[in-house]
């Protein structure tokens, strides 16, 4: 009781301070300001050009500050390892590379095999490139090291420049599998430095906005079509098939047919062991999905497959009494440095770049994912130069092209990574099993590494599904997806990813050749302007068309906006302009000929005089009398032609000169406005295109006015001298609502039809 009587007052104050919250709310609000054009705009708030600043001196200073600033641009560990809070992070950060670590060993093994090399490698490839980024990088969440998407590229380029049939023994016909991959191994590691150099210097130079033409639709169609791709090269694996290495367009077709046909061949042994590791991870990644909120961490389900196929491989014989093929020596400890060989540049200069715009892609893209959710930012252009040293670093170190997996980084997320640190911890750990135990996985079957590797593909399998999604959102898109997915399966890697990006890009073009024209009225009792077509209470202003395109015109639109605007003003203003010039023309003509019939009256009536001269009688009188009333109604016919040509080429004459006086329709509208607010660059095309505007309305006697146009766009149309006499800053206004009335007043002022001319 006493708690709602003390609380009466305060919520009938609360009540009524609402009430006159509302009640201001519903007060109408009226602002009136003079009507702006560009010259007075430019005047009241004072704009003027920049003061030019040369670049390249502040590039050519130096400085102890600036090289202080430049070390930790490109040494970012140097600004977040001294303010690294170790009681708060480092417990995450180590049970997080650990985490990331167990997932690195069966990944990094079964992901060799993927780029065709022996599975060593795939654990050189998940120790120096980590390291590396750990120094280098600037996103705390990815986890840098071997991809699904990046070892197939690797391996379609190392199966078709180092294919088994270049390593045959002329006297059994067998592959020399030690010189084989001696050659791939070569053939990567070249490849990983070119890769390197290439991402290294992007980023230098700030290339970092290439990605943006890599839409999201392209992407996740080339990494769906890529595990397509994967798992049809895990196929070979998991049946114990020796297949022929097939490379450039439909080898993917290729493989599967052979894989088809040679399924009667395949080993029961490899087969039953593929399947049961396969069913173990699914069922280990399904108790991981219902038990992670009571897990502290996920269970690691790879390491325990491959620890105990390897122990029943062992224990059972799998190779030598079913013919399971295993991943045979493993050599302990590191490899020293190798120097690329540049012989091999020329061959494999195309497939860099493309593996490295990929990587980039992949990377930068899950980056900026993690930095969004996380509130941090990424630095594109260092992400670049960070993959880069990896890449080019563990090319040295006969490591292959990595990139970031999408797996490994949820695990790396969701398991307590705060920083690069967590990336740390899982390459030295990675390191551990290089130098000392990496010999125990000698008698790993390689059917478990493929179902390791078919299982993992679940994610990016699971993105067939855009395509319901995109269909229901935006074809286009959709289209864009499709197009990358069927020329990636069907053309391989690299030459899928040119299609696509090609295809992108196109379908840019036709976009912006097709935007959305619309004529403008205004909202009742608003200064707003909104498209008539889908407002229903909008109403064009009488006597002014607005006109809006939704796309900026360029050189690759311009005569399409010239064209919807003459079409959707409802007005044909070529023919309208080619009838005027017609009926001028004819004027002309009877103009030129009257003055010819004029010379000859005047020569004939000089003779008739000069014949008269020599008569002296009264009739010579009369005759002369009747020649001078004609010389006066000739020189009366004569001023008259003269007025009517002065005026003609005067063009100040209104009555010989409007459509109104020539017998021609005018346009039911005396303005035109052009919004051009979605006009973000002009380049001359436009240029010309807007003076052509300009210049046919006028001959119409429409008056043309643009509207709404940024700062930019005015000091470029200032800078392709745009403005003359006839088309001055007075026709350019701050807002279509100014235009639309200085129209109306200007119309007014002229004394335009009263019909088209109303108050606003």
């Amino acid at each position: 009781m006493g708690l709602s009587e003390t609380s009466g007052p305060r919520d009938t104050q609360v009540l009524l301070a609402t009430t006159e919250t509302m009640e201001l709310r519903r007060r109408d609000y009226h602002v009136e300001r003079p009507v702006l054009n560009q010259e007075q705009l430019e005047e009241l708030g004072r704009w003027g050009a920049a003061t030019g600043t040369r670049q390249w001196r502040t590039w050519l200073q130096c400085s102890h500050a600036r090289a202080r600033a430049l070390l930790l641009q490109h040494l970012p560990i140097l600004v977040w390892l001294p303010r690294y809070p170790v009681r708060e992070w480092l417990l995450g950060d180590l049970l997080s590379g650990l985490s990331v670590a167990i997932m690195q060993l069966p990944q990094g093994l079964a992901y060799a095999l993927l780029a065709g090399l022996p599975p060593v490698f795939g654990l050189y490839s998940s120790f120096y490139p980590v390291f590396i980024y750990f120094l280098f990088g600037t996103s705390r969440h990815i986890s840098v090291g071997t991809f699904a998407v990046m070892s197939v590229m690797v391996g379609s380029v190392t199966e078709s420049l180092a294919p088994d049939k270049d390593f045959l023994q002329a006297s059994n016909s067998t592959v020399d599998e030690a010189a084989r991959d001696a050659a791939r191994v070569q053939l990567a590691s070249t490849l990983s430095v070119l890769v390197g150099l290439f991402q290294v210097g992007l980023g230098l130079v700030h290339f970092g906005f290439v990605v943006t033409y890599l839409s999201e639709p392209l992407v996740r169609g080339y990494t769906t079509a890529a595990s397509v791709q994967v798992f049809v090269s895990q196929l070979k694996y998991v049946f114990g098939l020796h297949l022929s290495s097939t490379s450039g367009p439909l080898s993917l077709i290729y493989t599967v047919v052979e894989v088809c046909w040679k399924l009667p061949q395949s080993v029961i042994g490899t087969v039953v062991t593929a399947v049961v590791a396969g069913v173990a991870l699914v069922l280990v990644k399904l108790l991981n999905d219902k038990l992670q909120r009571h897990l502290p961490l996920p269970l690691p389900g790879e390491l325990f497959t491959l620890i105990g196929a390897t122990g029943i491989s062992y224990g059972v014989g799998l190779k030598h009494r079913f013919g399971v093929d295993v991943v045979g020596h493993i050599p302990t400890g590191l490899v020293p440095p190798v120097a690329p060989s540049p012989q091999l540049f020329a061959k494999l200069v195309g497939n860099a770049f493309t593996i490295a715009v990929v990587g980039f892609a992949i990377a930068i893209s899950l980056g900026k994912i993690f930095a969004l959710r996380h509130g941090y930012r990424v630095d594109s252009n260092q992400e670049l130069v960070a993959l880069g040293l990896s890449n080019l670093i563990g090319g040295i170190f006969q490591c292959f092209p990595v990139s970031c997996s999408m797996s490994r980084s949820l695990v790396q997320e969701n398991t307590g990574g705060n920083t690069q640190v967590a990336g740390a911890v899982s390459s030295l750990f990675i390191l551990i099993i290089i130098v000392k135990l990496g010999e125990l996985f000698q008698d790993l079957p390689k059917a478990v590494l493929a179902a390791t590797i078919i299982v993992n593909l679940k994610g990016m399998l699971k993105q067939f599904t855009d395509i319901c999604s995109l269909w229901k959102a935006n074809r286009v898109d959709l289209l864009i997806w499709l197009v990358t997915f069927v020329a990636t399966v069907l053309l391989n890697l690299d030459l899928g990813l040119a299609v696509a990006v090609v295809f992108s890009l196109l379908l840019l073009v036709v976009r912006m050749q097709l935007p959305h024209y619309s004529v403008l009225g205004q909202v009742p009792d608003t200064d707003i302007y909104r498209d008539v077509a889908e407002f229903s209470e909008a109403r064009e202003v009488p006597g002014v068309k607005v006109f809006r395109s939704s796309a900026t015109m360029c050189f690759a639109n311009a005569e399409l906006y010239s064209d919807a605007l003459k079409q959707r003003c409802g007005v044909d203003v070529d023919h309208l302009i080619s009838q005027k010039k017609k009926l001028l023309r004819k004027q002309e003509l009877k103009l030129k000929r009257m003055q010819k019939e004029k010379l000859q009256k005047q020569t004939a009536a000089s003779k008739c005089t000069s014949a008269s001269n020599v008569n002296t009688s009264d009739g010579d009188i009369e005759s002369n009398n009747v020649e001078g009333s004609k010389a006066k109604q000739a020189s009366a016919e004569s001023k008259l032609e003269d007025t009517a040509a002065h005026g003609q080429e005067d063009g100040k004459a209104p009555d010989l000169l409007t459509l109104k006086a020539l017998g021609l329709p005018q346009p039911g509208f005396h303005s035109l406005v052009l919004d051009l607010g979605a006009l973000s660059f002009v380049d001359t095309v436009c240029l010309k295109s807007l003076k052509n505007i300009f210049r046919d309305f006028q001959e119409i006697e429409v008056e043309v006015y643009m509207a709404a146009c940024h700062t930019p766009v005015v000091a470029q149309l200032e800078a392709g001298q745009f403005f003359d006499a006839s088309i001055t800053k007075q026709r350019l206004f701050a807002s279509v609502h100014d235009a639309v009335i200085f129209a109306l007043q200007h119309a007014r002022s002229n004394q335009v039809s009263p019909v088209l001319v109303t108050k606003l």
